[in-house]
């Protein structure tokens, strides 16, 4: 089955990951050890990603949980720092995306995205311009790896599941796709992703 879409996570896959030292500034004002708090962070989220809460107020159930009580000026700097740290854009992932569409295959984005960052980044960054589709956790309030955003996935694409290439950077999310007959595989760099196309027919 010729393939007709290629899909990218966003965090780590189009976008560069944060700098080491942002957790590390997060954790300073926060007034918590780095290695207690970042856990915590990652393990809460996903409601986050889905849409329930703002920047501020998920950040105020992390410190909460450590036994911390934040200001709110605090939980705003730490917002932004957060949302700041994942504007760098991968040059090669970019490139790959534009030859992609330049050769006539659909181009979307699958993240696991909030509000403040997605509202934020369609105005400030260009790449979110470019895909055909973006599916977003926050507004189709399904995070990776539930089917449900998957499926959203396809249905916008009017793909199916063989016609569809997918890359991220988690396994679980991988494995998902994988599951569902899409054609996923774990983002390693944008040389490699063009090794892993070419395989399956697709050349740029």
């Amino acid at each position: 089955m010729p393939v007709k879409a290629v899909v990218f996570d966003y965090g780590k896959v189009i976008s560069f990951a944060p700098d080491h030292g942002v957790m590390d500034e997060i954790a300073a004002m926060a007034g918590v050890k780095r290695e207690i708090l970042e856990p915590v962070v990652w393990k809460m989220r996903g409601e986050y990603d889905r849409g329930t809460c703002s920047g501020p107020q998920y950040y105020g159930k992390v410190l909460q949980s450590l036994g911390v009580n934040a200001d709110e000026t605090t939980l705003n700097k730490i917002n932004e720092i957060d949302m700041h740290s994942w504007k760098r854009i991968n040059p090669g992932t970019l490139k790959l995306m534009e030859d992609l569409k330049k050769a006539g295959y659909k181009i979307a984005i699958l993240s696991n995205m909030p509000y403040d960052f997605l509202s934020w980044a369609r105005e400030a960054i260009p790449v979110f311009s470019l895909p055909h589709v973006g599916i977003f956790s926050c507004e189709v309030k399904a995070i990776k790896p539930e089917e449900a955003i998957y499926r959203k996935l396809l249905s916008e694409l009017g793909c199916k599941s063989g016609e569809t290439v997918f890359f991220d950077d988690i396994l679980v999310n991988v494995e998902k796709a994988k599951e569902l007959k899409i054609n996923a595989f774990l983002w390693q760099n944008p040389e490699i992703a063009k090794i892993q196309l070419a395989g399956l027919g697709v050349t740029v």
